[in-house]
């Protein structure tokens, strides 16, 4: 019964910090200005755009792109490897990997407790039915591994994949172990490049960063394969 309360205490507050959101939204020009530029900044897809905006901060530059990080996790789905890319060229390759990889690590968990607390009808609303369908699917293809997995591929939504494992049954722990050890290789390899960007070359290293990311992702598979195998001969071989 206790536990059931606390749930209840801590989805009251949090609906009520999504209102206050959205009301601000709404009805304060500043904010509802600074969130529309934001979104049209994230849709340019160049990090320069980015890294400019965090760069007029100054001293705050790192709180306002951990801050710019966290937001794109909520407002699945938008491009977070701008803001790593973006954290690379302002602070160096390691710095930025270190507040890349943390501040990604924030949003996850807070997308982790959203859906946890609140539900799938309002994460639905947050992301979307079908993106939320097949992140369940491949929940459900690769068990276990699934967290591991989709952190190692840069075309399955980090955030969507933050939502989707709160509406099930899995643990707070093995969901951010597994996020923090899956989106480490990444954010590493973004971040090293993340400097030498410029318009052209940023597509070409998403292309290569895709190809290792596949080549993770088949050894990955493989080794699982390999390791149920042995378990159904034994499956078989009793039945016999």
């Amino acid at each position: 019964m206790k536990e059931n309360l606390l749930k209840h205490k801590s989805k009251v507050i949090l609906v009520g910090i999504i209102l206050i959101l959205v009301l601000l939204y709404f009805f304060n020009h500043n904010v509802n200005q600074l969130v529309n530029n934001i979104s049209a900044m994230f849709a340019t897809g160049d990090f320069t755009v980015v890294r400019d905006f965090i760069d007029e901060y100054g001293t705050y530059a790192m709180l306002v792109s951990a801050g710019l990080m966290i937001f794109q996790s909520v407002m699945a789905p938008l491009p977070a490897f701008l803001i790593t890319f973006a954290n690379a060229n302002l602070f160096g390759w390691w710095q930025g990997a270190i507040l890349s990889w943390v501040s990604a690590m924030l949003g996850a968990a807070l997308c982790f407790y959203i859906s946890r607390v609140l539900g799938r009808d309002i994460v639905e609303k947050l992301t979307s039915k079908a993106g939320l369908e097949s992140i369940d699917n491949f929940f459900e293809k690769y068990g276990k591994y699934s967290i591991l997995i989709a952190r190692l591929l840069p075309f399955m939504s980090f955030d969507l994949v933050s939502y989707a494992a709160g509406l099930t049954s899995m643990a707070f722990i093995p969901f951010f172990i597994a996020t923090g050890i899956g989106q480490l290789p990444a954010t590493i390899i973004y971040s090293y490049v993340g400097g030498m960007l410029s318009g052209g070359v940023q597509l070409l290293v998403t292309g290569l960063l895709i190809l290792f990311a596949l080549s993770i992702f088949i050894v990955l598979i493989r080794n699982i394969f390999n390791s149920r195998e042995p378990k159904a001969r034994k499956k078989d071989n009793e039945q016999i």
